[in-house]
């Protein structure tokens, strides 16, 4: 362990007087009674620097009584206890904190490869729950953790929070699907490209780390401090750009292009590896832990991949879009085009003639809209949407149905990228028309955790 580390561990305890009375997160202060106990799975350190499921959890406790964390790293456990004052119940093992602990409510904040696993578990344990993007790590895992919310009924939001983003997306959703841009609209979006890094170092395990558990389902491996911090990096834990920003961008396109369909039918990617990947590497036996590579980033670090719906939309995914002799160039964002003009949208704006054309009943016209995308309720707070769904029954603005089926897409074009070929989609039958090679990678084996 280090110095720092173990220092921060050594003094938590003492300062947990003084940090119930300066605590940053309203609800951690004279528990409510009335307000539904939560835990928080997976927090990062330094208030989000590994993932963000510490700040999840900040924003859920403003809306529930959090009794427990959960985290396989000492110091982040420790770092979001001070937030409550050092009052919570705290665990590496989160099966040992779903026993002991029986949370009504479960925020996941763990690399992306631990988010099915735990999440089924919670829900099986009786809570409803909130898991940071994206859901899941094949479309297996998607069909999976579906069936186990119908079985349950308990409310699963997952944190897409653009889906809430009034001002931006879902504008641009409801111009989409109210004709504002015409016909045969298509979208094309860019999501930046994914770093190239290594072979990197194994080293020891900090002693305040279970490495182990860590690791978890996936193939075991020796500690290396770039595969904890940047596992989106790594097709062992995560899917890249394609399942980071994909899961926001791509989830927006799609919904706005085609609303009534269950997914593409058609997909042909194309892509740059990191050098160290061989060209036709049997990806299937690597995922599942039967081959190897030398030790670094393995996700592709830049793409471009065309999909095709059942409507006839097409929705085009890139690193970056760039369009010659037409003024079009971004890094990141989504440009839905029709028949009648086009409109762009990313995190900071929406903008275009028909943006610029809207009347004050045109805007009245698509806030009525947006309420029947938000399933009737208001939207703009992505976690209060999901606490008024526990409360209500109603079903959130980012479901376990929905995501699944953005989730399946962007699988679609790692496994596309990965085969180098165009694949045909049976968006019904969820697997890939004749395609054995392809299907086999719909899902990969499970190393068991003692």
């Amino acid at each position: 362990m280090s110095a720092n580390r173990r220092d921060f561990l050594r003094t938590t305890a003492a300062a947990g007087s003084a940090l119930s009375i300066a605590g940053s997160v309203p609800a951690a202060e004279g528990a409510d009674s009335q307000k539904r106990r939560l835990a928080a799975i997976g927090v990062g350190g330094s208030r989000g620097r590994y993932n963000r499921g510490g700040s999840i959890a900040r924003g859920a406790a403003k809306f529930a009584n959090m009794i427990a964390v959960c985290d396989v790293d000492d110091v982040h456990a420790a770092e979001f206890n001070q937030d409550f004052g050092g009052k919570l119940k705290t665990y590496r093992d989160y099966r040992e904190l779903l026993e002991k602990e029986k949370p009504e409510v479960v925020t996941i904040g763990t690399p992306d490869h631990w988010h099915v696993p735990i999440a089924i578990a919670a829900l099986r344990s009786g809570a409803h729950v909130y898991c940071e993007k994206p859901l899941t790590l094949t479309i297996d895992e998607g069909k999976q953790i579906r069936k186990v919310v119908e079985e349950t009924g308990k409310v699963f939001q997952v944190g897409t929070q653009q889906r809430s983003d009034i001002s931006r997306f879902l504008t641009a959703i409801a111009m989409v699907q109210s004709g504002r841009l015409g016909d045969n609209v298509n979208a094309y979006v860019a999501i930046g490209g994914a770093p190239d890094g290594g072979p990197f170092e194994n080293t020891a395990a900090p002693e305040d780390i279970d490495w182990n558990l860590w690791v978890g389902p996936a193939p075991e491996v020796k500690y290396c401090d770039e595969r904890r911090r940047f596992f989106r990096w790594f097709f062992e834990y995560s899917g890249g750009k394609m399942t980071d920003w994909g899961a926001h961008h791509i989830d927006i396109a799609q919904w706005a292009l085609a609303p009534g369909e269950t997914g593409p039918v058609r997909v042909l990617g194309k892509g740059t590896f990191p050098q160290r990947v061989p060209a036709d590497f049997n990806w299937n036996s690597f995922l599942n832990g039967e081959a190897s590579l030398p030790n670094g980033y393995n996700t592709a670090t830049k793409f471009h991949i065309d999909l095709e719906y059942e409507n006839g939309s097409t929705l085009s995914v890139n690193d970056h879009y760039k369009r010659e002799n037409d003024n079009v160039d971004f890094p990141n964002g989504i440009l839905f085009e029709g028949s009648k003009g086009r409109i762009f949208v990313n995190r900071g704006k929406l903008e275009g003639r028909p943006v610029d054309a809207l009347t004050d009943a045109d805007r009245q016209q698509l806030d009525e809209l947006i309420i029947q995308l938000c399933k009737g309720k208001k939207p703009g707070n992505h976690m209060a949407n999901f606490f008024e769904c526990i409360e209500d029954g109603g079903v959130p603005i980012s479901d376990v149905w929905s995501h699944h089926r953005t989730m399946t897409t962007c699988h679609l074009c790692n496994i596309s990228l990965m085969l180098g070929r165009e694949l045909k989609w049976d968006p019904k039958a969820e697997q890939f028309v004749d395609d054995e090679q392809a299907n086999a990678l719909l899902s990969r084996k499970s190393r068991e955790i003692s």
